[in-house]
């Protein structure tokens, strides 16, 4: 009996050793249709489209690498994460070999090389100190400009304000308070890890938070879509201002929604997608679950 049970457990791990040497030598999107067509649960990729909520021919270039079909990498990821989870892959291993494969932390790798090489040969030459400040400007180029952007902003709206004050002066002997506007952000549930939509946090009355992955979309009154994006736990969305948007909650147990600072009643149960949620905080008070299809 001992003997019977050392040998499964050997077959086990070996097979769990070729599992993985095979992944390795699979391009992700080998993974993914090897692991949709074959094993029990075969299935046609509309199947899994549906199930998704995912546009086929997005599934169908994640399975033959033609990443230039999704528009933007973020989404490219976030698809993949998805299909890996469907899969019963894991969706961490699959990401990491997608971001490898696009070159996407290749960057960054070789730029810590570059750095490393530098530190030992800058010390007693001197001569590449510009590269590595090139370098860095290359790798955090959005944080700078934003915060050039930041300083321009700034600047123009001190000078509009003194201008103002210069003005009313001439009128008036009275000072000019600028009125302080404070928003008081929720007590969320979970620790905020992105924030989006921020140009509407100053007025938001409504405002989204994913508690566990959700896909969300949010529609104008004209069905313009204003907002699309998978988040992941702690991501934050401001809603825009007004009583015409709604939305569609892939997972609606997984969005937490506050009106006014107060959580509101949830909107589905966890696995759930729901659509035509109104964004009007009367109604999201009052509860509208929309039209709810469970996921399968």
């Amino acid at each position: 009996m001992i003997g019977l049970i050392s040998k499964g457990l050997k077959d086990m791990n070996e097979n769990n050793i070729n599992t993985a040497d095979v992944h390795n030598e699979m391009t992700v999107g080998e993974i993914l249709r090897n692991a949709r067509t074959t094993g029990r649960r075969k299935r046609e990729i509309q199947t899994v489209s549906k199930q998704l909520c995912i546009r086929e021919e997005f599934l169908q270039a994640l399975e033959d690498g033609n990443y230039s079909v999704i528009p933007e990498t973020v989404y490219i990821l976030g698809f993949a994460r998805n299909y890996a989870m469907e899969l019963g892959l894991d969706p961490d291993e699959i990401v990491g070999k997608l971001k490898r494969e696009m070159g996407l932390e290749a960057d960054d790798k070789d730029d810590d090389k570059d750095d490393a090489g530098e530190n030992v040969t800058d010390v007693a030459a001197g001569e590449k100190w510009y590269k590595r400040i090139w370098n860095f400007i290359r790798r955090k180029w959005i944080w700078i400009v934003g915060g050039v952007l930041v300083i321009i902003i700034a600047a123009v709206a001190v000078v509009l304000f003194v201008s103002r004050s210069d003005v009313d002066s001439g009128v008036q002997n009275a000072p000019v308070v600028a009125p302080v506007v404070t928003v008081t952000e929720p007590q969320y549930n979970v620790t905020v890890r992105e924030r989006f939509g921020t140009d509407n946090a100053g007025n938001a009355s409504v405002i989204l938070q994913a508690v566990q992955e959700s896909w969300v979309k949010i529609e104008d009154a004209r069905g313009n879509t204003v907002f699309s994006r998978v988040l992941v736990p702690g991501d934050v969305y401001y809603v825009p201002q007004g009583n015409e948007y709604t939305a569609v909650f892939g997972n609606a147990g997984g969005v937490d929604v506050w009106v006014d600072g107060v959580l509101a009643p949830k909107q589905g149960a966890d696995h759930v997608r729901v659509a035509d949620i109104s964004l009007a905080p009367d109604d999201l008070i009052k509860t509208s679950t929309g039209d709810a299809e469970t996921l399968k």
